[in-house]
């Protein structure tokens, strides 16, 4: 691609260049469409046969279409592939998105990467080994796909799909959004706010790859270049969602976004979800006014009920009348869900999001490298196992950084364990050490070692984000949308909408915190997000009551690190509109992901099932009342 020559976006001209060029060298007899702009930090490549450009600007949630219908086949990487099938051949829908990235799915695709076997990779092949037995009936059905399964080499992901479709002799566009790799900027990166924080802080040295979260206007102009397979680096999740529609349906995305969790596959009442073995996953129906219903396929099992959808509306939201995002600013503290009635299988309406200009900034993710962790979990029987599984592991590691926990003995709830003399013990040995070099435990096999690719998060002014790309024609320019060409202060932290009630009737009666609520923890770098939602509007003020970010505090003590920042160990939101609370734990995670050596290192475990065992309660999250 010598002979292409260089352009780069500009602010001041808020420009989009829509361009063809010579073919790549993987795509004989194709013409490369590029798009090239600032704000996005975005080079669009639109691989096709055909090499002629077709304008076609259609916006996909216009009145010209009442409802646009979407089926989320992947919610994270290593999903199931069964979904591709149900939803091809169990409706009509316009649109198949697949997510597959996490924090902790970026780094590990980045250290894939970085091994000269897999150096052409750092995507999720998953999505081009799920996709290609089906790719004729998509093409045959008209449904277009948008997928982030690119990772951290999206471009290789394209050519991997260009590939599927040449041998499969169809005339398909796959476009492939690139330009969230940040690391060509490595070196110009000094002192970097902190989006939790007025602080700043310098990138840490050993960086493996550093990637902007880029929003939904790209996807949106590969789908007006006619693509039929939009494949991206890092983007948020709604943005596969949202970029088909170029509509206020970012909470769309967010609740689909990880596949059947939205459809019964994490549940609170888990026991009340049919037929796991075929689960249906989310679609969603979304109308032009930003309203929307979300279902499931017919003759599939799973449930949408107000419940499953609501908890995975406060999953890892942080402050909902601020989650932030590249292309708005959200509320959903006023978000309704209602079930309707007479569905197979459940649905339900979801209305009230609110919007507000977005910031100025990008979001950035950077994992770096911060020595090496190895894990053994070594069974211990008989009498007294416990007792034996403890000493066993303090007497083989003494000077480093360790994580021992005696699985059996509810260590994972700390203070709040209960007493129990099991005659079967785990132990579960985490070491972290700056060298690769064995810690010498003298007795068992050698135990495999990895790297601790802990996350850092930073903000970067969208303006100083600029990506080069490749011209030759250029067909057309088109003003990019106002709302892009300025920020707004998005920085400051909701408080709770209303004070806590202290006089509400009280009765003789306790119960357990799952039988007044819905729960769902989720984690975002070292913090974990603990939602929890109303059972009954009735139960909301006693919920208020007593779980207050101090009483979480209080019982989370053993898991939070006050010594890391100077954020609240605590904070609560509320989201009136479910009836529920939202709480943010800093510092929780042990690093997050994977740095962390605990063995529940997202807290999924100890909270939810927190008071549920046995019927036993505990007495910081009793509720009283004479309901």
């Amino acid at each position: 691609m010598a002979n292409l020559a260089r352009i780069s976006g500009s602010l001041r001209r808020s420009t989009v260049r829509v361009c063809s060029a010579s073919p790549l060298p993987f795509c004989r007899n194709n013409a490369l469409y590029s798009h090239s702009f600032s704000e996005s930090a975005t080079t669009v490549r639109c691989f096709s046969r055909d090499s002629r450009y077709r304008s076609c600007h259609r916006h996909y949630a216009s009145s010209a279409h009442t409802t646009v219908r979407i089926g989320c086949a992947a919610g994270f990487w290593g999903d199931t592939a069964t979904s591709v099938p149900q939803l091809i051949y169990g409706g009509k829908w316009d649109f198949l998105v697949f997510d597959y990235l996490s924090e902790i799915t970026m780094s590990l695709l980045s250290a894939s990467k970085n091994v000269l076997f897999f150096q052409n990779m750092g995507y999720a092949p998953d999505f081009v080994l799920s996709f290609c037995p089906f790719i004729k009936d998509i093409s045959k059905k008209g449904i277009r796909v948008v997928s982030n399964a690119g990772g951290v080499n999206p471009l290789a992901c394209g050519a991997a799909l260009q590939e599927v479709v040449q041998k499969a002799g169809l005339d398909l566009k796959v476009a492939v959004v690139t330009g969230d790799d940040l690391m060509p900027q490595k070196d110009s990166l000094t002192e970097l706010r902190m989006p939790d924080s007025e602080g700043k802080k310098p990138l840490p040295k050993t960086i493996h790859n550093m990637n902007a979260y880029l929003g939904a206007f790209p996807i949106k102009w590969c789908l007006d270049l006619e693509a039929n397979i939009v494949v991206t680096g890092r983007c948020v999740e709604s943005a596969v969602v949202l970029g088909p529609l170029m509509h206020s349906v970012h909470l769309a995305g967010h609740l689909i976004e990880c596949g059947a969790q939205a459809t019964g596959g994490i549940f609170t009442d888990w026991h009340m979800v049919p037929d796991w073995d075929n689960m249906g996953f989310p679609v969603v129906e979304c109308s032009s006014d930003g309203s929307f219903t979300l279902s499931k396929p017919p003759k599939t099992s799973g449930l949408v009920s107000f419940g499953t959808v609501a908890e995975q509306l406060v999953y890892e939201i942080g402050d909902p009348q601020r989650y932030l995002l590249p292309d708005v600013t959200c509320d959903f503290s006023s978000v309704t869900i209602t079930e309707i009635p007479d569905v197979d299988g459940g649905a339900v309406k979801v209305d009230g999001a609110k919007g507000s200009p977005p910031s100025a900034d990008y979001k950035v993710c950077a994992t770096y490298m911060d020595g090496f962790r190895a894990m053994a979990v070594c069974p211990v029987g008989g009498l007294r196992a416990v007792e034996k599984a403890r000493r066993t592991a303090e007497s083989i590691i003494k000077r480093l950084r360790v994580n021992i926990q005696v699985l059996g003995a509810e260590d994972t709830y700390g203070p709040h364990a209960f007493e129990t003399s099991p005659r079967e013990a785990v132990v579960w040995m985490a070491v972290h050490h700056k060298e690769v070099a064995p810690a010498g435990t003298g007795m068992g096999e050698h135990k495999p070692q990895s790297p601790v690719l802990k996350p850092f998060f930073f903000l970067h002014p969208k303006v100083h984000i600029h990506v080069n790309g490749e011209l030759v024609e250029t067909h057309r320019e088109a003003a990019l949308e106002p709302s892009l060409a300025e920020g707004h202060d998005t920085s400051l932290h909701s408080e709770e909408n209303s004070p806590t009630p202290t006089d509400l009737p009280s009765g003789p009666h306790t119960f357990r915190l799952d039988e007044l609520a819905y729960m769902r923890s989720g984690d975002k770098g070292d913090s974990s997000n603990i939602g929890v939602i109303a059972r009954h509007p009735l139960y909301f003020p006693y919920l208020k009551k007593c779980l207050t970010a101090e009483v979480v505090e209080q019982y989370f003590q053993h898991l939070i690190r006050k010594d890391q920042t100077d954020l609240p160990s605590v904070i609560r939101y509320e989201l009136p509109g479910i009836y529920g609370l939202n709480f943010i734990l800093p510092n929780s995670l042990g690093g997050g992901g994977v740095a962390s050596l605990h063995s529940d290192p997202q807290v999924i475990h100890t909270f939810i099932h927190t008071n549920s065992q046995n019927g036993r309660r505990h007495r910081d999250f009793n509720c009283c009342g004479s309901f």
